[in-house]
Order: structure tokens, then sequence, then C-alpha cells
């Protein structure tokens, strides 16, 4: 039940970033493992335009501190299993070597 819900969360997501942006060409996650939980997890409390905005930047090393910052200031949701998929996601398909 929890895998279902989360898949329906991740198409609500990817959904509604789509419709609230149509105007300007709606930013898509990369295809790739772990990409529904990002999209979950972060459109909670961000646009996904801000992983865009901030992948040219970020080392494995960063998105890790990024993501902390996320749970540890912001109060994000998200247990260490799915902080690590996240920071992997990230680091694969919106990081920077280094």
């Amino acid at each position: 039940m929890a895998g279902a819900r989360t898949l329906l969360l991740a198409a609500v997501a990817l959904t509604a970033t789509h419709a609230a942006k149509a105007d300007e060409g709606a930013l898509t996650l990369k295809e790739g493992a772990g990409r529904d939980i990002v999209a979950v997890r972060c459109i909670g409390c961000h646009s996904l335009d801000y992983i865009e905005t901030n992948s040219p930047f970020m080392t494995k090393k960063q998105w890790e501190a990024e993501v902390a910052k996320m749970i540890n200031a912001f109060g994000a949701d998200i247990d260490a299993a799915s902080a690590k998929t996240i920071v992997d996601y990230l680091t694969k398909f919106y990081g920077r070597g280094g």
C-alpha cells in the first residue's frame, strides 16, 4: 500500500508541476532510479526548478549537504534511505564531478 501511495503521489506531483508551469515549458525530471522519490519528497516544499537551478554547481558532497539542510533546518520528512536515494539521483543526473 505504501508503495502504491508513493507512486500516486509522484504522479500527482509530476502532473501538478507540469500544469503549474505549462506556459513556461515544465521541468521534467530525468528518468532514472530515485526519480519518483525526488519528485514526491522535494516538491512538497519547493518547485523542481530548484534542482535544475542549482545543478551546475553541485557535487555529491554539496547535494548531501543540501538534502541534510532540507531535513535538519526545514523539517523535510525524509528518512535516511530516501535521503541516500535522493542524493544518488541528484548527483548522477544533476551533479557535477568532484
